[in-house]
């Protein structure tokens, strides 16, 4: 089975599970209210607008042709359900990972943990240090669209803003670096300490 990582954009915004294409929990203000017709116009405005000022923000898992999990990240600027927790806000330094899921035919996979690493390869390549989340301490949280806290902290978040319902978890994103890159560091750190001869 190939499996493989595309970023989320309006060409392949259908593949995303109904679910997902029918919920604008994050994109809107707990304020605002949608007509269910509007809500895929919604969802599309919100990313195509996204994508042009900020980048990538989203990816989906393929397995064969087939979509069997998607992730939604930005800046919390750009997501106005992040201010309506009671452990917000994110921290200017973070990106907001906004939902994940995996299809329930393709769970058990890893992809879940594959999605997740890819948002921290894409903003660490960006210059963003961290990823945040809200999560919920059940099974399912709020139209579903929070994460249980005990897969954020399997695949490496930590707890930086407790509550009994919905914390606020971070995890750090690396800077990936090449073999070469480390070598050079260390050679620069090696030269350093070599005391300079006397001319």
């Amino acid at each position: 089975m190939g499996r493989r990582l595309a970023e989320i954009t309006l060409d392949n915004l259908d593949d995303l599970p109904e679910r997902c294409r029918a919920c604008v929990f994050w994109e809107l203000d707990p304020a605002s209210a949608c007509d269910a017709s509007q809500v895929p116009l919604e969802k599309e405005a919100w990313v195509s607008d996204t994508l042009l000022e900020w980048g990538r923000c989203g990816q989906i898992a393929y397995i064969d042709r087939t979509a069997a999990g998607y992730v939604l990240y930005a800046p919390a600027a750009y997501v106005p359900r992040a201010v309506a927790f009671p452990t917000a806000p994110v921290s200017p330094d973070a990106v907001l990972l906004m939902s994940a899921r995996v299809l329930p035919e393709f769970a058990g996979r890893g992809l879940g943990r594959q999605l997740v690493q890819a948002v921290a390869r894409d903003i660490a390549q960006r210059g963003v240090r961290a990823v945040e989340v809200f999560g919920h301490t059940g099974a399912v949280g709020a139209s579903g669209c929070l994460l249980p806290t005990d897969f954020l902290r399997a695949v490496g978040f930590r707890t930086v803003r407790p509550h009994l319902h919905t914390p606020r978890l971070r995890m750090e994103a690396k800077v990936p670096t090449s073999w070469r890159a480390e070598m050079s560091q260390a050679v620069e750190r090696l030269i350093s300490t070599v005391p300079a001869r006397a001319v």
